[in-house]
C-alpha cells in the first residue's frame, strides 16, 4: 500500500531548519549591477562611486537572467551603486519581467521622474525602494550628500503622482535618525509608500563610520518596541533577528543568517558572495563567468557547502537568548573583527561589547574591493555635509 502524504513517521524539519541546509535557489538573490554613482554615501556596504571596467555587459546580464528563469528565482534585488546609471538599465528590466523574474530595485531617485515613474507604474513584477536615511534634509545629506533629500522626495512624488502601487521608502538606522521613526513613517503614509529600515553594517565604508553611526544600545531598545508596536506596517530586510533577545515577542521575518543558505550577492563584475553585507575574499562562492555558471555556483560551491552544514553556537551557547537571535550577523562579526561563533557586536545581552574590548583594531578585515571615487568628501557624521566636487556630483563623469 502506498503510504498516504503525511503519514511518516520521519520526522519533518522546521521551515527555518530546511533553510539552514540551504535550497535549490535562493529566496533572496541580491544582484549589484554597477559600482557606479553619483553619490558617495558615507555607509555605502560596496564602496560604490566608479564603475568598474570588468562590469558584467547586457549579454552577460541577459545569460544571468535566464539562469535565473530557470532555476525558477521569482525576483531579485537589485541595486550598486546606482542601477539606473546603466545605459541598459530599461532594457535589462524589460528583459527580466518578460522572463519571469521579478525585480525590486533600490535607487535614490536620480533617474526617476514622472516619465519613468509612470512607466514603472505600468509594469507588473518591479517594484521601487528609494532610499531616504533622514527624515530630515539635515540628517539626511550628512550621510547620502548635499541634494541627495531633495532627490529622493522629488522620486517619491513622482511615484504617487503616477499611481504606483507598494513601492518604498527604505531607510538604514543610524544613532542619528532612530529618533525620526515616527517621521519616516508619517512621509511613507503622506505618499502612499511602505516603510523599509534595515540595519547599518559595518561593511564597506560602514566600516569607517561605524563607531560613529550605529545606534547606541538604549537606541536598540527603541527600535524593537517602534518595531513590535509597527512591524506589521514596516519591512525590516528581517536584518533585526538581533534584537529578538530583548523580548518575548519576535519580530517578524526570518530569525537566522541566511548567508549562502537562502541569499547571496551577485556583485558587478559576477563575482558571487556568501552575502550582501560581506563583500570579501572569505565569502566569495565563485563567479557567474565561470563553467557553469552561477547554478554552478550555487549548488556545489565549496563556502557555500560548508555555511549549509551545522554551525556551532560557540561562545553563544551558553546564552538563555541564542534561540531568539541565533548569534546575530555574520558580516558585523567579521568586520569587527569577531569570530563567526561569536556574539553579534550589537549583542543586547552586552556579549558583543565585551567581546570588542579585547579585538586588535589595528587587523580589522578591510572590504577586498573599493570603487570610492578619489578625494571623496568626508563629513563630520550629524553635522552639514560638505559639498561635493563638482566632477563627482555626475554619474556619467569620467572615471566613473
Amino acid at each position: 500500500m502506498t503510504a498516504a502524504i503525511g503519514s511518516s513517521h520521519a520526522p519533518v524539519p522546521s521551515l527555518v531548519n530546511q533553510f539552514k541546509e540551504g535550497l535549490d535557489a535562493p529566496i533572496c538573490l541580491t544582484w549589484e549591477w554597477t559600482y557606479a554613482c553619483n553619490l558617495a554615501c558615507e555607509h555605502c556596504l560596496s564602496s560604490s562611486g566608479r564603475r568598474d571596467p570588468y562590469e558584467l555587459d547586457t549579454a552577460e546580464m541577459k545569460a544571468v537572467i535566464d539562469e535565473l528563469d530557470r532555476m525558477q528565482v521569482f525576483y531579485v534585488n537589485v541595486g550598486g551603486g546606482e542601477p539606473t546609471v546603466r545605459p541598459d538599465f530599461w532594457e535589462l528590466l524589460d528583459y527580466a519581467v518578460a522572463h519571469r523574474v521579478g525585480v525590486k530595485f533600490s535607487t535614490n531617485g536620480l533617474r526617476i521622474d514622472d516619465r519613468r515613474a509612470a512607466q514603472l507604474a505600468a509594469m507588473d513584477y518591479v517594484d521601487v525602494q528609494i532610499s531616504l536615511d533622514g527624515a530630515s534634509r539635515e540628517v539626511n545629506d550628512a550621510v547620502r550628500g548635499p541634494g541627495s533629500y531633495d532627490m529622493a522626495l522629488r522620486a517619491l512624488e513622482s511615484l504617487a503622482s503616477a499611481g504606483m502601487r507598494d513601492f518604498k521608502i527604505s531607510v538604514v538606522m543610524t544613532r542619528h535618525n532612530v529618533a525620526q521613526l515616527d517621521d519616516f513613517k508619517r512621509v511613507a503614509d503622506h505618499y502612499g509608500a511602505q516603510l523599509r529600515i534595515t540595519r547599518l553594517r559595518p561593511s564597506g565604508r560602514g566600516a569607517d563610520v561605524w563607531d560613529e553611526l550605529h545606534p547606541t544600545a538604549e537606541q536598540q531598545h527603541q527600535i524593537y518596541s517602534w518595531l513590535t508596536a509597527h512591524g506589521q506596517d514596516v519591512l525590516t530586510g528581517d536584518s533585526f533577528f538581533h534584537l529578538n533577545a530583548l523580548g518575548s515577542t519576535p519580530l517578524p521575518g526570518l530569525n537566522l543568517c541566511g548567508a549562502g543558505r537562502v541569499v547571496c550577492l551577485i556583485d558587478p563584475i559576477g563575482d558571487v558572495y556568501a552575502c550582501p553585507f560581506a563583500i570579501h575574499d572569505a565569502f566569495k562562492a565563485g563567479n557567474v563567468r565561470d563553467h557553469g555558471g552561477f547554478q554552478q555556483v550555487w549548488s556545489d560551491s565549496e563556502l557555500f557547502s560548508d555555511l549549509r552544514r551545522p554551525q556551532s553556537a560557540g561562545a553563544c551557547s551558553s546564552c538563555a537568548a541564542f534561540d531568539a537571535c541565533q548569534g546575530g550577523c555574520m558580516a558585523a562579526k567579521f568586520f569587527t573583527g569577531l569570530p563567526l561563533d561569536g556574539p553579534d557586536p550589537e549583542c543586547v545581552m552586552g556579549h558583543g561589547e565585551s567581546a570588542m574590548s579585547v579585538v586588535d583594531l589595528s587587523g580589522l578585515p578591510r572590504p577586498s574591493k573599493d570603487h570610492s571615487r578619489s578625494g571623496r568628501r568626508t563629513v563630520s557624521l550629524g553635522m552639514p555635509a560638505v559639498p561635493a566636487k563638482p566632477c563627482d556630483s555626475s554619474p556619467l563623469a569620467s572615471g566613473l
